[in-house]
This record gives C-alpha cells, sequence and structure tokens, in this order.
C-alpha cells in the first residue's frame, strides 16, 4: 500500500477485475440515476476511475457531497457493460464497500469547472490556482516543467559541470532592470538586493578555479510582464567555463538542448548541431528581427532605390523594405486584417501591392508602383500570384516594423512556415555599444562584462576618435528558437584593463569600476581564466516545449500582469512595528 491506497486512479485495467482496491482522490463528479445508483468520477494525480454506487448505505455515504470533496474507496473491480476508450481505465469500474471522506469540500459553487479552467477568467485561475492546478491540462505543465528541469540536470552533469548555488542576497548592481531590494535590520540604512542574475558570482567561480559551474538559477527583476516574461522572478539555466571561448558553449548547449526539446516538445523534431549561426546586423537587415523565427522562409529584400522616388508619400527619404510572398491566397480582408495587426504591434503602417496572375499590378499602393512595374517586377523577382509588403521609416523602423509583418505573413501562409519543428539559431556579434533611448549617450549595448571583438587595441582606438564606439561589436550571443530568445551569453572580460577601458567609453573611470564592482575587479587582478557562459531561460523553454503562448501557463504560482500575486495578497502592508524595526518610513502608500 502506498499513501493510503492500493493503486492510483490510473492503475486499474481489465486484469485488475474480482481485485479488492483502495483508491484516494477528489469526487470530480456524480451522476445519479435513480433511487440508489449513481456514477461517480473518481480522479487523483494520476487519472480517473469510474466508481459505481448501487447500495442505499453507499448512496447514504455521498449524498449531499459536493464536487472536489477528497474521498477514500473500497471495493471490488469489475469489467464495466459500457466501455469508455477515452479513459485509460475504461474497461472497468470499481464497486465501493466503503466510502470514507477524507476532506470535505464546503462549497457548493466552484469558481469555475476543474476541466475546464482554462476558459475562466485569469484574474479567477490565479485567485483559486490550487483549484486551477487541480485541472489535468494545467499540472501537466508544470509536470512536463519538473521532467524538462530533471533533464537538464542531468545532461548538465553528463557534460562535467557542477551545480553550484549561488547567494539570493547580495548588493545591487547595475545588471539593466530594476532590483528587488531587501532592507537590513542590523545596518540601518542599507540594503540587500535579490539577483537579477548571478553574473558576478559565476565569474568569481571561474576566477576561483572551477572549471565547469551551472544551476536552475532563480533570478529577481521587477519588470513589466510580458507573454513570454513573468514579473518578479524567473528561473535559467545558468552556466559559465573557464578556460573557453564562443564555440565551446555553443557546442555543449548543441549537445544538450537538441535531445530534450525533440523527447519533450509538442514537436519532436529540432535542429542537430551545428546551429546557424547569423550576425546581429545581418539578422536585423535579412529578418527584421535579432530573434527570426527561421520556420519561415520569407526574407526582407531593401527596396529603398526601386521604391523611394516612386511618389509614395511615406517612401520618400526613408528606408524601404519589402517582404515577397509567392502563390499568396488571402482575400483583401484578410489583407487587411494582417495590416492593421501590424501597426497594433509594431506602431508602425505596412503597405502593399499584388502582382497578379495577369501579370497586373493591383491592390494597396498600386497606382504608385504601376508606373515602374517592369522595374520592380525585375529587381524584386515577382512571377504572377505574388504578394509584395512593404515598410518605411529610419533604417531600425523600417526593419522592425518588417520582421512583425513578416512573422505575420508566415504564420497566414501555410506554405511559407513548417511550424511543427524546433528552430534553433544563435545570434553573434552584437554591437558593444548603443546611444542610451532615455539619456541620449553612449551605453553597454549588453552585458558589460563582454569581450569586446578587437580587445584593448579597439577600445583604445575608439577612446582616440579614431573607431565609432558603435561600430565595435562584441563576442555576444543571443540564443533563439522559434522566434523567442532563450537566453543571451558572451565571452567575459576578464582582463582588468580591459575592463576599464570599456567603461571609461560610457564615462566610468577606474574608481567607479572598483566601487561596483569590487569582488569581481579584485578577483581579476589575481589571475583570471578567459571564460565565457549563458544562461537559456527555463520558464521560455518549458513554454515552447508546452506550445503554450503564456508564460503563466507552465509556472505553478505566477503572478499576474501587475505583479501581484492575488492568491496570497502580495505585495501587501505590513505593520509599522515591521517597518520600525528596519528603520523604514514610507512616504507614500498605494489607494485602495
Amino acid at each position: 500500500m502506498v499513501q493510503s491506497r492500493t493503486h492510483t486512479c490510473n492503475d486499474l485495467r481489465i486484469e485488475h477485475a474480482g481485485q479488492q482496491v483502495k483508491l484516494v482522490g477528489w469526487m470530480e463528479n456524480i451522476r445519479e440515476v435513480g433511487q440508489n445508483l449513481a456514477f461517480l468520477v473518481l480522479r487523483d494525480f494520476y487519472g480517473a476511475t469510474q466508481v459505481v454506487i448501487e447500495t442505499e448505505e453507499m448512496m447514504a455515504a455521498v449524498k449531499g457531497l459536493n464536487k472536489e470533496s477528497t474521498i477514500s474507496v473500497e471495493g471490488v473491480v469489475r469489467e464495466r457493460d459500457s466501455k469508455n476508450p477515452k479513459l485509460p481505465t475504461g474497461d472497468i469500474e470499481v464497486v465501493p464497500a466503503r466510502i470514507e471522506v477524507l476532506g470535505r469540500c464546503r462549497h457548493n459553487e466552484l469558481p469555475f469547472p476543474i476541466n475546464r479552467s482554462r476558459e475562466a477568467d485569469e484574474t479567477q485561475r490565479l485567485k483559486y490556482r490550487y483549484l486551477d492546478l487541480r485541472n489535468p491540462e494545467v499540472k501537466n505543465n508544470i509536470v512536463l516543467r519538473c521532467n524538462v528541469v530533471a533533464a537538464l540536470r542531468a545532461a548538465m552533469t553528463g557534460e562535467g559541470f557542477l551545480e553550484i548555488t549561488t547567494p539570493i542576497l547580495t548588493a545591487s548592481s547595475p545588471e539593466g532592470a530594476r532590483d528587488y531590494l531587501v532592507p537590513s535590520r542590523k545596518h540601518p540604512g542599507k540594503f540587500y538586493a535579490l539577483p537579477q542574475a548571478p553574473q558576478q558570482f559565476k565569474q568569481l567561480l571561474m576566477a576561483s578555479g572551477f572549471d565547469r559551474y551551472f544551476q536552475i538559477a532563480p533570478c529577481f527583476r521587477d519588470e513589466d510582464a510580458r507573454g513570454d516574461r513573468s514579473p518578479g522572478e524567473f528561473y535559467q539555466l545558468d552556466m559559465e567555463m573557464a578556460f573557453a571561448d564562443q564555440d565551446d558553449v555553443f557546442a555543449v548547449l548543441e549537445r544538450v538542448l537538441p535531445p530534450i526539446f525533440a523527447s519533450y516538445g509538442t514537436y519532436n523534431v529540432a535542429s542537430q548541431a551545428p546551429f546557424q549561426r547569423i550576425p546581429f546586423l545581418e539578422a536585423m537587415d535579412r529578418y527584421g528581427s535579432d530573434k527570426p523565427d527561421l520556420r519561415i522562409d520569407l526574407t526582407l529584400t531593401d527596396a529603398t532605390r526601386l521604391l523611394a522616388g516612386c511618389g509614395f508619400p511615406p517612401f520618400a527619404g526613408n528606408t524601404v523594405k519589402a517582404i515577397v510572398v509567392t502563390d499568396f491566397q488571402g482575400t483583401r480582408k484578410q489583407i487587411d486584417g494582417l495590416c492593421n495587426e501590424v501597426e497594433v504591434q509594431a506602431g508602425e503602417k505596412a503597405y502593399w501591392f499584388r502582382y497578379d496572375e495577369n501579370g497586373e499590378i493591383v491592390g494597396g499602393i498600386a497606382k504608385f508602383v504601376q508606373p515602374i512595374k517592369e522595374e520592380v517586377v525585375k529587381a524584386l523577382g515577382l512571377t504572377p500570384g505574388c504578394f509584395v509588403g512593404l515598410t518605411a521609416g529610419k533604417l531600425p523602423t523600417a526593419q522592425k516594423t518588417a520582421g512583425v509583418l513578416r512573422n505575420k505573413l508566415g504564420a497566414f501562409c501555410p506554405g511559407h512556415m513548417d511550424k511543427e519543428r524546433y528552430e534553433f539559431c544563435w545570434i553573434v556579434d552584437f554591437p558593444m555599444y548603443e546611444i542610451g533611448e532615455e539619456s541620449g549617450e553612449l551605453e553597454f549595448c549588453h552585458n558589460p562584462f563582454s569581450m569586446p571583438n578587437g580587445g584593448l587595441e579597439i577600445l583604445q582606438k575608439a577612446a582616440a576618435g579614431e573607431v565609432d564606439p558603435l561600430t565595435i561589436t562584441a563576442y555576444q550571443y543571443d540564443l533563439v528558437c522559434n522566434g523567442v530568445e532563450l537566453s543571451s551569453g558572451a565571452v567575459r572580460n576578464h582582463d582588468p584593463e580591459i575592463m576599464i577601458e570599456a567603461f571609461q567609453l560610457v564615462r566610468l573611470g577606474e574608481d567607479d569600476v572598483k566601487a561596483k564592482f569590487p569582488a569581481m575587479y579584485n578577483a581579476f587582478t589575481y589571475g583570471a581564466p578567459p571564460h565565457a557562459g549563458i544562461a537559456p531561460g527555463v520558464d521560455r523553454m518549458v513554454m515552447l516545449l508546452a506550445g503554450e503562448d503564456s508564460i503563466r501557463e507552465i509556472i505553478p504560482f505566477p503572478m499576474n500582469k501587475n505583479a501581484q500575486d492575488v492568491m496570497m495578497g502580495a505585495p501587501s502592508f505590513v505593520e509599522q512595528r515591521q517597518l520600525d524595526e528596519l528603520n523604514i518610513a514610507c512616504t507614500a502608500k498605494e489607494e485602495n
């Protein structure tokens, strides 16, 4: 007997007929069909079994019992007259001799039907998450997550990595997002921070002489939610390798991830090593995105010279990007719908025309293209039946809008997207620096601890004005799968001299580096090995494997879009004595 039962609700088959058994679980449903005849569905973590009530005594035991009460059932297994092929236990039923109520549900009405909880309002689902998780469909996502994490651990251990946990309470660090701060009771006025990532600690492990590190690391960032990003906390497969370069990191993940995606994914086909490597600038030029979905065979064409002078006002003086779709079958209404979706998502308009079966330019901005039809047909390689989607603006705007249009067209046109596969790629050679949107000054583009291509020499030339800092690339890379960025990583800047030079370009001197990153700077002065790493997001990986659109579907107890736990009531006000003990004064309070 295991956990007060002889079998689970998914164990019993026809060969168990005649056996005495004991089951426990939730009363999912009961259907009375006579004075002393009812059919009860008992559900546990593993499955469901039908229980047949045939006596006055057993009917009295369940009479008035609310759905979702927990009960134990002892009885005999018998073959069903009317079998249910949709249920693994559908050939049998249990005739009870004893039914005991273990935990009574005291609510006549549930917030939502358990097996249809995904149809309920998300706020209700999160408030009653413990009921939502009883839905086998929801539960299976959490089981998948557990299995994937176990597989990742086994694979990384098999690659010779040691799982080492790093601190949760640490110092605030400028990682790029807002910190969650924790006040110190013993040190008034000082705060710990929850780690945005174990970045510095894993690099310190490399300086400490550990060769291969990993952990399923919790990370905390006070940032807004998105479909593929949970506010508050998330988990990543954090890894770092000493005496390693970019190729070493790539080789490990190219061995670890494809078997896991093929085994646990909605699709059983995944890219094999080596993954395609695409420089950042090429990705933006060809796909309009630094996280391209390579299942789509459409690419961007530069049509600036071709169309900037056609007389269509939005094209004048702007970059124009074109996407050619062969054998397009969409209607005018569907095209308008696609363009509206692009505008909502990208904030910019998309334009179009068609080269029809009669060899004519029709629809959209056709009247501007018609005068240069022959030139356009030749330059874009058009054949009858082609659709041409167009975007315009400054180069980044035209590219990004075209990237959104490309994804919409790929999803709309079955012949241009092989959906049932996992297609990986590496985006490499990211810019080291960018102009900050808010500051208008030079800032780090990705990770400030990355090694620049060209090392110290290229940084010194930039400082001397001989090289534009915006042209410097870094050994930074993203892992992308099906248009979702799974991870960013880099070859680290392990040389204090190069590190200081890199930070000076963003107006931070040696004293600033020492003050902001004292442990890492000092450790590197004692002789650090070249090292590199990456940290694929576990939540995003499982979201892709489960075929879900929202990351909240694969997290056991997620926050809502406003970073609230509506089930536990977090964040919440605390008592004044707690604030006094921590030397904290609240200057503002949220209005209820």
